[in-house]
């Protein structure tokens, strides 16, 4: 007889309680870059079919996760991502290249206006704006919000804005349909498919093109020459399969033919199937809201016990990052969402010099797990992420000097002996 599947919704009520419980980390705006923006992260439990009727009325989040229908096993928890065509601008820095086999999908969310009231209004408006969902009514809660994020290019040299993610949770079984913008599609994806130990995600990567971060965008030379000493990035992405998606397309024909090819993880388009693939800040904040499933890892023999009792969540092993650049970072630990942004570069030696000049990132690895595992919760008076991606960075950018300058001193000596063996015989 197969084993029978952990249900999410202790997890998830276990999480969502931990973070209302949980202040996060803001980080002030400084002088010379005063732009913000927000996202919703808006999370459903669908009923089982043939299950128990569920209350109309709202409830408190404690009281939701009491209730028969959350509770019952055919429940199925799920987390709205969006398909955008025109990304919005806070995405641009991690959507410059494209492949055209596949799609990345987002949050609802948007940059803050001057007269909105904070991050939260911000983030409920953008998803009123965007997807028709109005946040500000009963069937929606306001759980709380995960730590402020960094949003920078350059390889973290220049800040372009602050973001503050909003974690939601629908209180009712049924709320007013959505109404997205014709260019927008929205893919509710279960949770299980993110956490469950018995069908683990989906890993993939996505490939950008490093010139598009290194070089400016009208200099064309430039951006061919670092494309070719440098080569290209992959980030880590996991393949999201979508639960449903509208019956019908935004002229009002059906598509007959996207539950099948939802089932194989391709969104139907007008021209070709793509992979839908979540990654970077999504993924992020995606694995910050999975973290708080996860209890801390032991640290001794004797703690290690803990996981054969039980107390250790069963989706630890599935929040381990492949191919990121923090190998020694364990992800139940130190936050995922750090090693979600790190590249590996696809040149092995630029790689290697990543790692040479990266000792003082991996001392800044090393503090945050002490103080976790010290202290059971991360010290939130150090900024051990920013620390650390400035560091990682800052190994980065060495590692690509060492590697540019030794590239054209090859070139240089190649041309040399070149025109030595061709003139001076």
């Amino acid at each position: 007889m197969s084993e029978k599947p952990i249900s999410v919704v202790p997890l998830l009520s276990k999480a969502l309680h931990r973070i209302r419980s949980t202040p996060p980390r803001v980080i002030a705006s400084p002088p010379t870059q005063p732009r913000r923006a927000a996202v919703a992260i808006l999370i459903r439990v669908v009923p089982a079919p043939g299950g128990p009727i569920p209350p109309t009325n709202p409830v408190t989040l404690s009281e939701f996760f009491e209730l028969d229908w959350v509770n019952d096993p055919g429940a199925r928890p799920e987390i709205l991502f969006l398909q955008r065509e025109n990304p919005a601008p806070e995405d641009a820095a991690m959507t410059r290249i494209r492949n055209t086999n596949e799609a990345h999908v987002a949050f609802p969310g948007g940059r803050t206006e001057a007269d909105d009231e904070g991050g939260l209004y911000t983030a409920m408006r953008q998803t009123w704006e965007e997807i028709g969902i109005d946040l500000a009514e009963r069937d929606y809660t306001c759980v709380g919000q995960l730590d402020d994020r960094e949003i920078t290019t350059s390889l973290g040299k220049r800040l372009l804005m602050i973001l503050s993610p909003f974690v939601f949770l629908q209180l009712t079984a049924h709320a007013p349909p959505p109404d997205p913008a014709p260019s927008t599609t929205l893919h509710w994806t279960p949770l299980a498919s993110l956490v469950s130990a018995h069908e683990p995600p989906k890993w993939s990567t996505v490939t950008v093109d490093a010139a598009s971060r290194l070089a400016p965008k009208h200099s064309t030379a430039l951006r061919l020459l670092v494309q070719v000493l440098v080569g290209s990035m992959q980030f880590p992405a996991i393949i999201v399969q979508p639960s449903s998606l509208p019956s019908t397309t935004p002229d009002g024909k059906p598509n007959h033919d996207i539950l099948e090819k939802v089932e194989k993880g391709y969104l139907s388009s007008a021209t070709r199937p793509q992979k839908l693939k979540l990654w970077g800040l999504s993924l992020g904040m995606t694995l910050d809201l999975m973290s708080y499933m996860v209890l801390p890892a032991p640290s001794s023999l004797h703690d290690r016990s803990q996981i054969n009792s039980g107390s250790s969540s069963p989706i630890s092993p599935m929040l381990q990052l492949p191919q990121s650049g923090a190998e020694s970072m364990r992800v139940d630990v130190v936050a995922p969402s750090l090693a979600s942004v790190f590249p590996r570069f696809s040149y092995p030696d630029v790689n290697f010099w990543i790692w040479v000049f990266g000792k003082r990132y991996r001392e800044v690895v090393r503090g945050w797990e002490a103080s976790i595992r010290g202290g059971g919760t991360n010290d939130r008076r150090i900024n051990w992420s920013g620390s650390a991606l400035s560091t990682f960075y800052a190994a980065i950018r060495k590692a690509l000097i060492v590697v540019i300058v030794a590239r054209a001193l090859g070139v240089l000596f190649g041309v040399a002996f070149a025109a030595w063996w061709i003139f001076g015989q």
